[in-house]
């Protein structure tokens, strides 16, 4: 109300009263900037802006509560400039607004201001109405200047600190670790169960009456399977649930390996297969059950998944396993004869992918294909037995 009667009786001194509202907008800015420190009004001012300002990318403004110094600092900062402006655009159109009222339309006092400028700016041709609709324009100029220059503003001051993008960059890596770790799971275990259950059953079907006893024995293994793959499914979908948890909580380490078959139960699998006509002639060597459990769980998989392949790819055709220790490291080599080419599955292709994720993450070394006669094809992988994952 000061400001609005101000403008409209400029008797009283305009000079004065500019100079008076300034610096009480100027005695505000240190109080608002301390204001601004509390980590809530990052929050607070996120929400302002992404409702008054036109910010390119609105979702990267601060949803909470400032973490760190840094983040208080930029707020303080864009706290300050918000009151500021929005000082200097409701003074301007507090007072400006009356004050080109008065000069569009004669009131009192418009005289003297007119005469007031041609003695500062002679020779100039001013009208109350020109002055008038000019102090209109130079309000809304003002505004729309401060508005333009806030919502540049808003993503340096209300974005993320570059602590907070690299932690959102470390989830994020997380994540896409857990996820990338899951669906081998997934495609090892499940996968080679829905693999040898195809064969089974397709056997079954074959000499259902004319070898009923192979047909049963083919069911049971089929059954066998299948209790096994739910098992093995149970375990992976719990690991999902404890990582999301883990997630939520900020404490998942990205390179704990989930729980497990191991080597020790590669008889149980090479048993299954033996079911499905693919015999394998396994050279294991002595002590794999004194293995580190997270190298034994993805030396597993990965001959899981290589005989799987075997599987998929060259039917029922007798392959070779050997598992050796030699000079602190796990070598596996599995070759197998090339069998007709069969046509692909939609989506497939990620077997020797995983497997190159899971050397690559204990890291160790992998090589896959034919042999140089073309007759067999022979997959090799070697696994430090003291490595660290990464």
């Amino acid at each position: 109300s000061v400001v609005m009667l101000g403008a409209l009786n400029p008797a009283q001194g305009h000079a004065r009263q500019v100079e008076m509202q300034f610096l009480s907008l100027f005695v505000s800015l240190p109080m608002a900037a301390v204001t601004a420190l509390v980590p809530t009004v990052r929050g607070l001012e996120g929400s302002a802006a992404r409702a008054l300002c036109a910010v390119a990318r609105p979702e990267e403004l601060a949803a909470g509560p400032a973490r760190g110094w840094a983040a208080r600092w930029r707020t303080a900062l864009w706290f300050v400039l918000h009151v500021f402006f929005g000082g200097v655009v409701a003074g301007m159109t507090l007072a400006g607004a009356p004050f080109a009222v008065v000069l569009l339309f004669g009131f009192s006092g418009a005289q003297d201001l007119i005469r007031f400028w041609e003695d500062r700016f002679p020779g100039w041709i001013l009208t109350g109405p020109t002055l008038g609709l000019a102090v209109l324009l130079l309000i809304l100029a003002a505004n729309a200047a401060c508005g333009a220059l806030l919502a540049r503003l808003a993503p340096t001051l209300l974005g993320p600190t570059p602590e907070e993008r690299l932690a959102t960059a470390e989830r994020r890596a997380t994540v896409l670790a857990q996820r990338n770790r899951l669906a081998r799971e997934l495609h090892d275990s499940v996968g080679h169960a829905l693999s040898a259950v195809g064969i089974q059953a397709s056997a079954a079907a074959r000499v259902l009456r004319t070898d009923p006893d192979f047909a049963a024995e083919a069911l049971r293994a089929i059954e066998e399977t299948a209790r096994s793959a739910v098992a093995e499914l149970d375990t992976v979908l719990g690991l999902l649930r404890e990582e999301e948890a883990a997630t939520d909580a900020a404490a998942t380490d990205a390179t704990a390996g989930p729980a497990g078959p191991t080597l020790a139960g590669l008889d149980d699998l090479l048993r299954q297969l033996a079911r499905t006509g693919v015999t394998v002639d396994a050279e294991l060597a002595p002590g794999l059950g004194a293995l580190p459990a997270e190298v034994s769980r993805e030396a597993y998989r990965i001959v899981q998944e290589g005989l799987t392949n075997v599987l998929r790819h060259a039917g029922p055709a007798p392959a070779g396993l050997r598992v050796a220790l030699d000079a602190g490291r796990l070598e596996i080599e599995l070759t197998n004869p090339l069998g007709p080419a069969r046509p692909s599955r939609p989506g497939g292709g990620r077997g020797l992918r995983g497997i190159g994720e899971r050397v690559t993450t204990l890291r160790g070394g992998s090589s896959a294909g034919p042999s140089e006669d073309g007759t067999t094809w022979r997959l090799v992988v070697w696994l430090p037995v003291g490595g660290t994952a990464r």
